[in-house]
């Protein structure tokens, strides 16, 4: 497992499909699965769900919308995985989905089964999140609910990678 994060904008999503391709002909795997998180509703999430599209054209990646743990789940039984790479994007998407749209009160312990189970069975897996902690705004109730969450998936997933990596300004910096 391969975790990647850092702030909005800063190439982590091109840093991560990389990897992939990278992983792929390391591994002499055949298949690269795309797992997108964000649900497409409104014009910006549609535009960046568009951009994202138009970033992987061309390379080979197999896109699943999963835009609940439990979709993500449902592909573990997949023959597949076991000799592909895996990139899911991303895990605040994913978080958000979860406690906001689903009212998942079990959001971090299905997200953290989600995201071990998949490990376990893909070839490598590469999992992108967002830093949201260093703005220094304040936020209401229901956001700090969600950085304590995304903040407490984001410790649990970099205990659990065997390489986590922050992208600042497209310049990858290795924590091991």
């Amino acid at each position: 497992m391969i975790l990647i994060t850092g702030g909005s904008g800063s190439g982590k999503s091109e840093y991560a499909e990389k990897i992939a391709l990278n992983l792929k002909e390391k591994l002499s795997f055949n298949n690269m699965i795309y797992i997108a998180t964000m649900i497409p509703i409104g014009c910006e999430a549609t535009e960046k769900i568009e951009r994202h599209r138009e970033m992987r054209n061309g390379k080979g990646f197999l896109t699943k919308e999963c835009y609940k743990t439990e979709d993500i789940i449902k592909m573990s039984g997949f023959d597949v995985l076991k000799k592909s790479v895996v990139l899911l994007e991303c895990m605040s998407n994913l978080l958000a989905n979860e406690i906001f749209s689903s009212k998942n009160e079990n959001a971090y312990e299905d997200i953290i089964k989600g995201m071990k189970i998949i490990s376990e069975k893909s070839g490598g897996f590469i999992i992108v999140t967002n830093d949201v902690f260093s703005d220094g705004i304040e936020y209401d109730n229901e956001t700090l609910r969600y950085t304590r969450y995304l903040a407490k998936i984001n410790c649990t997933l970099a205990n659990l990678a065997e390489e986590v990596v922050e992208v600042v300004c497209g310049i990858p910096v290795y924590n091991h």
